[in-house]
């Protein structure tokens, strides 16, 4: 009655401590005591604590029940949500339809997906799985959608047993076409507020389809008799709703076997990847020399290339040619939008010029956002989603001259990115072992940065893709990277009131080819498919290694050749001079 307090991590120090009213206190994830021990330290013994059981996940109410254990303290599922109760005037939702995503971009049919999930219960002898990541439905049923910004998700849960499988789903959003596609791999759509008496259903032994198909109730039985009635959930996913309608003693608590299959891509996946990666690393060099153009004719700006004062700084002739981080970037937009198989953005482009760069998820809004400024530097993190695969990436530029203390610590970050990048390293590894690899060169110069390293991401599915990591987080230990899998390189280094610096390009993971093989092993390597330039006028070329001023080079001149087919001639002229060799 008498506190709010807002728990989040190093990602959002800043921006937390600029956005929340007095009224609130900020803990920061980390450093403060967290939210279970925080609430068992201080409410009172034998206190309830609210809970929307549909919000929170089952690893979380049972960590949070365990710390609350000491003083008798209980959860309390509320039938609400008490948010929703005082949210007046919210929009209503909108109905999106539900979009097939074809084999030629899947690379796999609904019908090899279930086959090999069926296989895994059957190992856990467990009779059905509640898949509860909107991803991960999605994924296994082929299937895309827009009921989440930026995201290619349908609001939607299934349910496979060893002889049937359900997608909940708003029955609106299903067109006749996808009513077959879902027949035709053996699915029976349902309503999505009947998931859940269908799990309590599947608790009992009484899920069927309706109507039986050719499966009759006796093979249904039969099977279940198998597989001894154990039901597969997912702790850090599945809400704590349905899984309190379950017997937690017949319950196989692990992580989602879709989890790793949808994160180890396969030819067709990482094909695609690769080709929308070179439009989209197009799209971000027609950007720079866009913006390069705009701020040496409006600003006065030294411009990309040349590292000198900048004239007549923020000279306007006119409201029409200021540029602000919001106009900025929806040209960035613009030029996504022509390229093949664009279909939005991946998440909120962060377009952050000087003090609004050292904010890590930063989000300009019309506004209130800042003007560009030739003699500050300028971090732009975007990608797109394309049907072929999504794309992440982050470029930051000045066009002044940058002071030797921003150079300095761009290389330090730069430094870290390749370390990182060029890393061989033996099956079995888990990203958190590879994350200091990118920080060395920072922690060199008393330097570091409040977020993970690296991330997987989708196949035209989620920029932000587990299980897998590349972080100093206890999460990163769990899961060791395979090849085929993708992951992010982004070290960054963030000044607050100043600046920030963030270097990003998307990674596959590969077998490496090594002169020896310790332990029989095999060893792992890094694909970069990312292609854009690194601006040589932030790099400090005395504090590379040869070898580091080797790897720059050959890199940027795979982005000349790679990028050549999709530029025109005075953006072929801007990317060759962007990518001349470096030399001490």
């Amino acid at each position: 009655m008498n506190e709010a307090r807002l728990w989040t991590d190093g990602r959002y120090f800043l921006q937390a401590s600029q956005e929340l009213s007095d009224q609130w206190k900020l803990m920061r994830l980390g450093e403060d005591p967290g939210v279970d021990i925080w609430m068992a330290d201080n409410l009172p013994n034998n206190a309830a604590v609210g809970i929307d059981p549909w919000c929170i996940s089952v690893d979380t109410a049972q960590r949070w029940e365990r710390a609350f254990a000491k003083k008798r303290q209980k959860l309390v599922q509320t039938s609400t949500n008490l948010v929703d109760e005082v949210w007046k005037n919210r929009p209503p939702a909108e109905t999106n339809p539900v979009i097939i995503q074809p084999v030629e971009f899947t690379g796999r049919s609904v019908a090899d997906k279930l086959e090999d999930l069926r296989e895994r219960l059957m190992q856990e002898k467990a009779q059905g799985i509640i898949i509860t990541a909107l991803d991960e439905v999605a994924w296994l049923y082929n299937v895309r959608g827009t009921d989440v910004s930026y995201c290619p998700v349908v609001h939607a849960f299934a349910i496979v047993t060893s002889k049937s499988a359900f997608f909940y789903v708003d029955k609106k959003k299903v067109s006749s076409e996808v009513n077959s596609h879902m027949e035709e791999n053996g699915i029976e759509v349902r309503e999505y507020g009947e998931v859940s008496s269908d799990v309590a259903l599947l608790a009992s032994n009484q899920l069927r389809p309706s109507p039986v198909t050719d499966i009759t109730e006796n093979d249904i039985n039969e099977e279940e008799e198998k597989t001894c009635g154990f039901i597969w959930v997912d702790p850090g996913s599945c809400c704590y709703a349905l899984y309190s309608k379950l017997d937690s003693d017949k319950v196989v608590l692990q992580q989602s076997p879709l989890a790793i299959a949808k994160a180890i891509k396969n030819p067709v996946e990482l094909d695609g990847l690769r080709k929308a990666h070179i439009r989209d690393g197009a799209a971000v060099v027609q950007y720079l020399v866009w913006l390069d153009k705009q701020m040496q004719e409006n600003y006065g700006a030294a411009g990309y290339f040349l590292e000198v004062e900048s004239k007549n700084k923020k000279q306007q002739s006119s409201e029409t040619m200021k540029l602000t981080e919001v106009s900025a970037s929806d040209k960035l937009e613009s030029f996504r939008a022509s390229k093949e198989h664009f279909k939005g953005l991946s998440f909120p482009t962060i377009s952050s010029v000087g003090p609004n760069a050292a904010i890590i998820h930063y989000s300009p809004d019309a506004e209130t956002c800042s003007e560009l400024d030739p003699d500050s530097i300028y971090l732009f993190d975007s990608g797109a989603q394309y049907q072929d695969g999504t794309t992440d990436i982050t470029r930051t530029v000045h066009f002044g001259k940058p002071s030797s203390h921003e150079k300095a610590c761009y290389t330090a970050v730069l430094k870290g990115h390749i370390s990182l990048g060029n890393a061989r390293f033996p099956n079995g590894t888990a990203g958190h072992t590879l994350d200091i690899l990118a920080r060395v060169p920072l922690w060199k110069d008393g330097l570091d940065y409040r977020h993970g390293t690296g991330h997987g991401i989708g196949s035209y599915l989620n920029v932000h893709e587990g299980p897998h990591l590349i972080s100093f987080r206890t999460p990163a230990r769990h899961v060791p990277l395979q090849a085929s899998m993708t992951v992010t390189d982004e070290p960054g280094y963030y000044e607050d009131g100043n600046f920030g610096i963030r270097l990003e390009n998307v990674l596959i993971i590969k077998e490496a080819d090594t002169k020896f093989n310790f332990g029989d092993k095999g060893y792992l390597a890094f694909e970069h498919i990312t292609w854009a330039p690194y601006q040589k006028k932030l790099i400090d070329p005395s504090l590379l290694t040869p070898e580091e001023i080797e790897w720059v080079n050959s890199y940027h001149s795979t982005c000349r050749d790679i990028l050549a087919p999709y530029l025109d001639e005075s953006e072929m002229a801007w990317l060759k001079r962007s990518t001349e060799p470096l030399s001490v």
